[in-house]
């Protein structure tokens, strides 16, 4: 368990606070491209308790910069696209997507006032459907090379949610491979070839047996924590017999991201992103390494699932999360249907705005939240010291990072670290497209 101020300093993130600094040294993301389709992209962003506005300007270009004019404080997610930027509907004030203040229409003829403006504004980029954002100091850190940015965009496909809790309870969900025997089990397993777009409903790869019933029949793994340049690599072991062992390989990619197998075809890179201190948003890329995604497909099934503009989950506290005692009894552990994103919703956010970890008892099982706080804290000792922590990268140390493994399949008891290695390999030398390592 942590002191109270220990819990402070790890999930704080406003500007100004320790772990707010040190997520600012990276790219995160702040929306979904598709949020700026239409005819006025322009939308209103809250990020780690800031408010901004993102928006595409007439030549195609991204802009991140403060909501409220630099004049009299008016919200410029009300502003208008035109003239080369987005100009305050209150006097006309206009700003470009580096947050220079291009005109005063209001003003004298031979004013000068615009030449001392400055918007706040952050540098944005496009990848893989979504646009992330840098609010840290200097040069921003290079973009590693995963797969997830070197998949073409027909292999590729974006989304998120909200998440009404701090963003750190859903990191350590995902980080936790132990909760899925619990959370995420269902009494009976479903068709795989129906399971398109969908977590554990895939068969292992090396076996016919659904990973439901792995995960429902084998509750006590056994977990290896091993650390890379990128944070740490996560094995998860399933004795399923006297020689054969479940492997499924994850990812913790610091700061604040995991990679891990959705099914046999594809991956899932997962940020956790805090839009202030007790509410954030998931961003995924789902990356396809055999056919293209159907993103129709994986976008209508999500839309059943969350409402737009904000993509609030339909299921959430306010209606009990869908709980039926009767489905709880027969057909799943929850009793809160077979979207496992609400399972995770319901674990994070009933921990409480922001988890109580003064009161918590770690087990065994939870090896990989220990080792991710101990990065975590390294990683605030070295921004505060002025130092560089972990995955703050330059041009030829992200040129390095690649994949990572991602693995769920069936292997040898006695030889899975060589088991995991050689599927992965073969999914980089098989895969349909090349990122040209």
């Amino acid at each position: 368990m942590l002191s109270a101020a220990q819990n402070d300093l790890i999930t704080r993130t406003s500007p100004g606070t320790a772990a707010g600094t040190l997520l600012r040294r990276y790219w995160q993301p702040a929306a979904l491209v598709d949020e700026l389709a239409g005819n006025r992209p322009v939308k209103p962003v809250r990020l780690m308790g800031e408010d901004l506005v993102v928006f595409k300007d007439g030549k195609g270009r991204y802009g991140l910069i403060g909501r409220h004019c630099p004049h009299r404080g008016t919200d410029l997610a009300y502003g208008r696209l035109e003239d080369g930027g987005l100009r305050c509907a209150f006097h006309g004030w206009l700003f470009d997507v580096n947050g220079r203040c291009l005109q005063t229409p209001a003003e004298p003829d031979n004013s000068n006032l615009c030449t001392n403006i400055k918007q706040k504004s952050y540098p944005v980029v496009e990848k893989s459907g979504i646009l992330f954002a840098y609010l840290g100091p200097g040069e921003p850190p290079a973009f590693p090379h995963f797969d997830c940015f070197a998949a073409p965009s027909t292999h590729t496909f974006a989304f998120k949610g909200m998440i009404d809790c701090n963003w750190l309870q859903s990191l350590e969900v995902g980080i936790d491979p132990a909760h899925t025997s619990f959370l995420h089990r269902f009494f009976e397993d479903e068709d795989p070839d129906k399971g398109y777009g969908k977590m554990f409903r895939d068969t292992s790869k090396d076996s016919d047996m659904p990973i439901t019933k792995i995960m429902r029949d084998f509750p006590r793994p056994r977990i290896e924590v091993e650390p890379t340049d990128y944070g740490f690599r996560l094995i998860t072991l399933r004795q399923i017999g006297a020689d054969k062992a479940h492997v499924r390989v994850t990812n913790l990619i610091f700061p604040n991201t995991f990679i891990i197998p959705m099914s046999r075809e594809m991956t899932i890179s997962q940020w956790h992103v805090p839009i202030d201190d007790v509410k954030h948003y998931w961003y995924a890329i789902f990356t396809s390494f055999g056919a293209a995604v159907d993103k129709d497909e994986m976008r209508r099934q999500r839309l059943e699932l969350y409402e737009l503009p904000d993509y609030v989950p339909r299921k959430n506290k306010s209606n009990d999360y869908g709980f039926d005692p009767h489905e709880q009894e027969h057909a799943t552990y929850t009793g809160m249907g077979a979207d496992i994103n609400v399972h995770d919703q319901w674990a994070c956010e009933s921990m409480g705005a922001i988890q109580d970890r003064t009161a918590e008892h770690l087990g065994t099982s939870d090896k990989a939240i220990s080792a991710y706080r101990r990065l975590l804290r390294t990683a605030l000792d070295q921004s505060r010291a002025g130092g560089k922590p972990l995955m703050v990268l330059e041009v030829a140390e992200a040129e390095k990072i690649i994949g990572p493994a991602c693995v769920d399949g069936i292997g040898p008891a006695g030889d899975w670290q060589g088991y995991w290695r050689r599927t992965d390999r073969t999914r980089q030398e098989t895969k349909s497209w090349t990122n040209g390592h």
